[in-house]
């Protein structure tokens, strides 16, 4: 009686993973007919005798062997992309057969040089990666890369440093540590958390970066791949996460800012040029309080911001709308990283404190914008730095960022305790304070015309 057409035989798991009935479907020998679903108990693999047939049935039965069981171990990798865990896992469910002795370059269908082409044509730099991984060790990955290679040749470098990395994991441990289901300290099978978990964490950081081109890029890229290496640069900003648990309270609506404006009466004369340039002599200046206004705060660990500071402006702005950002490197979503503050009369009970990186200066400006009304005093408090999703400068995000600054007038700010006297003053940051604010400063220097 095989265990390639009952599953029930194959034991041996020390995960808590229950011996019980599958079901057994007729699949085939072309890629992505395949299948072993350990929740449902369905195995679907080919039923030939030929030699194609018993190596997929031996890769769906090392799943279900040594795969994980539970979907809570996959909902505790939130971190990492499902697509990067699935193809990590195909690769160790490979190296595990090929060291059985099976011969796994019948896995090969022959479209793996095709498929290399297609996903290169589309610059689908994510898939290219994973799809590498997937069929590393079955010998077919020298069609896939010869594929890739036709029409995005500069991309090899980067690729065969995942190649590198992927072959070092596997090849610094024995079979057994390979395919180990005893749980470890995380409630992970540790064969798993060994080598796939640690492959789908360079592989998520690897597809979000860019790709490596020059010779810097590549270094950089190939230092990411290695035990505590930072990760690459991403050349993006990540997607906007808001924090959703802040808790609001209602705040009686204050005396608001005093700002001057230019008038035509008045017992004091500020601006007495103004007789000369303005056809209205406004020369007067007239006292208003300004009770709106947006405020976008960078919250990243270069900021070092004053909390007492950040708590008078609440105090003292209720009606604006403040909104603090700071982004995890390499976070996919899961973590917050933007928040409101204060919205229009309600101010939020307590401040995040934020996340180290930028990440999402971009996002979140237009954002502020899109809520901006009508001509109403729009402030950033920024050092200057923009960075990517991986927290790495960028001159195009910088530039993009000091474009949005100079269409839309935002005025720039370093010190929080400024904040509530440039929301009642009506110019924007003059030139002469650009340096002040880093490489959006010397962006806006740039700028001819502004």
């Amino acid at each position: 009686m095989s265990a390639a057409f009952h599953p029930e035989l194959v034991t041996g798991r020390e995960d808590g993973f229950r011996s019980g009935p599958w079901t057994v479907t007729a699949g085939s020998t072309r890629r992505g007919d395949a299948s072993c679903n350990l929740t449902e108990r369905v195995l679907h693999v080919p039923l030939g005798h030929d030699a194609t047939s018993r190596v997929v049935r031996a890769h769906e039965l090392m799943h279900a062997r040594v795969s994980p069981h539970l979907r809570e171990h996959y909902g505790t990798l939130e971190d990492m992309a499902p697509r990067a865990l699935e193809c990590a896992e195909e690769f160790r469910i490979n190296t595990l057969v090929t060291r059985l002795g099976f011969d796994v370059a019948l896995l090969r269908d022959g479209s793996e040089k095709s498929g290399g082409r297609r996903l290169a044509e589309s610059s689908d730099w994510s898939e290219a990666l994973c799809f590498m991984l997937a069929v590393l060790g079955t010998g077919s990955e020298k069609e896939y890369l010869a594929g890739v290679r036709q029409l995005q040749p500069t991309w090899m470098a980067g690729m065969r440093a995942v190649r590198k990395r992927a072959l070092g994991v596997v090849d610094a441990l024995s079979a057994t540590s390979i395919g180990a289901t005893r749980l470890n300290d995380d409630h992970l099978p540790s064969g798993y958390a060994n080598v796939t978990v640690v492959l789908a964490r360079l592989l998520t950081q690897s597809m979000l970066a860019r790709p490596p081109v020059t010779p810097d890029a590549l270094r950089a890229f190939r230092r990411s791949l290695e035990p505590g290496g930072r990760r690459p640069a991403t050349g993006r900003f990540a997607d906007l996460a808001f924090d959703e648990s802040l808790e609001m309270s209602p705040r009686a609506r204050a005396g608001g800012l005093r700002r001057a404006r230019p008038a035509t009466s008045g017992s004091t004369m500020r601006y007495p040029s103004r007789l000369l340039t303005d056809d209205h002599k406004r020369a007067f200046a007239q006292r208003t309080s300004v009770h709106g206004g947006i405020v976008i705060i960078d919250q990243s660990g270069s900021m070092d911001l004053d909390e007492s500071a950040l708590r008078g402006l609440l105090r003292r702005a209720p009606d604006a709308l403040v909104v603090g950002y700071s982004h995890r490197p390499g976070d996919g979503g899961a973590t917050p990283n933007v928040w409101i503050l204060a919205n229009r009369g309600a101010v939020a009970r307590t401040c995040p404190s934020g996340n180290v990186g930028n990440g999402v200066d971009g996002p979140v400006l237009r954002w502020g914008i899109s809520r901006r009304r009508r001509d109403e005093p729009f402030i950033w408090v920024t050092d200057g730095q923009v960075t990517d999703s991986h927290d790495h400068s960028d001159d195009q995000l910088t530039q993009e960022c000091a474009t949005l600054v100079r269409q839309h007038r935002i005025r720039l700010v370093r010190e929080m305790s400024d904040v509530a006297r440039v929301l009642s003053w009506g110019r924007t940051t003059n030139r002469a304070q650009w340096s002040q604010f880093g490489r959006i400063g010397r962006k806006l220097q740039e700028m001819k015309g502004f």
